[in-house]
Parts: C-alpha cells; structure tokens; sequence
C-alpha cells in the first residue's frame, strides 16, 4: 500500500523530507522498510502551503523515483506545512486524478490502505456524499470517497467527529454486505494550519505511523548531530515509516488514535468510529 509524509513548523525546503533523509519519501518508493510491499510506483504527489489559503498541488502518474519535475519543484519551493503521497494501487486504475494529496478549497488529504470489498457498497457510499462536493470528484479510488466522506460529515468544523461518521458509515455498509474488516487506513488531513492524523483498522493491527520528536528532546540525545542542531520548537512531522533511524527521534501513533499537531505541539486522543 501506499506511503507518506507530512510536515508542520516553520518553513523549510519540500526536498528536507521527500529527498535528502536516509528513507526519504523517493527511497520509499523504490524499496519501503515497513509498507506491505516494497514498491510504491502507481503515481505520487505532493501538496504545500504559501502565500494563499488553498494549497498547491502537484501530482503525477509517474513513479517519485523517476519523476524530475518532483525534485526539481522540492528543491526550490518552501512551506511551514506540506503533505506527500506515494502510492501503490490496490485495484484502481494508475491515472492522474487517483493520485493523493486530494484538496478541496484550503483542506488536503492523503490516504494509506483501503477499503476492503469497495466496488460491493461503493454505489452507497458515492450517494451519500452530499450534492455540493460530489462534483469534485474526478477518480474512482476509495481514498477519494472517503475524503468527500469526511466533509459531508462536518470535516470543516469538527475533524474527529467526521471522520468517526465517515469510518462507521463504511464500516457499517461494508459488514452488511458480509465483510469483516472493512477498513485500513492511516489518514493525513490539513486544514492548512492544524494537521490531523488517524490511525485505525477494523481488526485492530493497522498500517505503521509515526510522529516526530520535539525538537528540544532531539537536541538533548543528539546536541552533536548537525541536523538535530537545526531544529526548532515548532518542526513537528507525522510519517508513515521513519526517515532515518536515530533511535528515539520518531515514536510510534498508538492503534485507534488521533493526532493533532500544530505549533510543534501533538495532542493525543482516542479514535473510535461511530454510527449515525
């Protein structure tokens, strides 16, 4: 399945974290340590934040490793908040508007895993995605319903509680129709100042996630390390697999957890989907 990164602080170069890092986000596409497989060349793209309000978002159906335009668009643009996603079709087509980061006005959001048996109830949950996002949908994956999903439920005002409605309507639907895990997913959602991040499956043993360290606990393991030396209080980002492997520096997101991360703070809460 899929991989991706996240990043809120204060602005740094795109290429600090899809490219320069020991496991970047291009390693990863060519060989992820902890993905379900080693590959992830269905397409790829990346979403950053600067001077308006919506996002800019560039995508591409070719592989992160073998895509120029990627690199050279990292190394010059800055954010204070980016999203990356590479990904590793599980059933839909390799095309352009299957590629993550999706954005609507000035939310972006990334997906890892999937939903099991979507093509048996993806008829109902396109129908409830409500009449005034439904034109925004261009492809056919389940990560893209299950963004529409989320802001029929309220994504705008109240993250959590939406995507525990979206998550119980899809778990719901599916176990209807004799599934019995329907849903794997970590989720990346931004508003463009808070970052939100889930971790949650059905059986309970979901995709890896992590989060970075603050800076000033880095420091104090590593005062020596030049990267440890350019932190500061506001870095904070949540990845599927760690960068590098200073032990320490990235902590596990517990199952059946979200994240809330903004100003280099990480708020912690339980996550657990419900049924309207």
């Amino acid at each position: 399945m899929c991989r991706w990164i996240s990043y809120s602080g204060d602005p740094i170069a795109l290429e600090s974290l899809i490219v320069a890092p020991e496991n970047s986000l291009l390693d990863q596409s060519m060989s992820s340590k902890l993905g379900v497989k080693p590959t992830n060349a269905d397409g790829m793209g990346v979403g950053w934040y600067g001077r308006n309000n919506e996002p800019g978002v560039y995508r591409s159906m070719l592989p992160a490793w073998s895509d120029r335009n990627l690199k050279e668009l990292s190394h010059h643009v800055e954010s204070n908040l980016f999203m990356a996603h590479i990904r590793r079709s599980t059933g839909s087509p390799v095309q352009y508007t299957n590629c993550h980061p999706f954005r609507y006005a000035n939310w972006m959001f990334v997906h890892n895993g999937l939903i099991r048996d979507f093509h048996l109830i993806r008829r109902e949950l396109i129908t409830a995605i409500a009449p005034k996002y439904f034109n925004y949908l261009e492809g056919n994956t389940d990560s893209e319903v299950l963004f529409y999903l989320t802001l029929t439920f309220g994504l705008r005002e109240d993250p959590k509680q939406a995507v525990e409605k979206a998550i119980g309507l899809v778990e719901k639907l599916a176990r209807q129709n004799g599934t019995e895990f329907p849903i794997q997913m970590t989720l990346g959602i931004t508003d463009g100042e808070k970052l939100y991040a889930f971790r949650y499956s059905s059986e309970g043993d979901s995709r890896s996630l992590f989060y970075s360290e603050s800076a000033d606990t880095i420091k104090a393991l590593y005062p020596n390390h030049h990267k440890a030396r350019d932190l500061t209080p506001n870095m904070r980002a949540v990845v599927s697999e760690p960068l590098g492997e200073l032990p320490g520096v990235w902590l596990p997101v517990d199952e059946s957890t979200m994240l809330v991360v903004e100003h280099g703070q990480v708020e912690k809460m339980p996550f657990s989907p419900s049924v309207t």
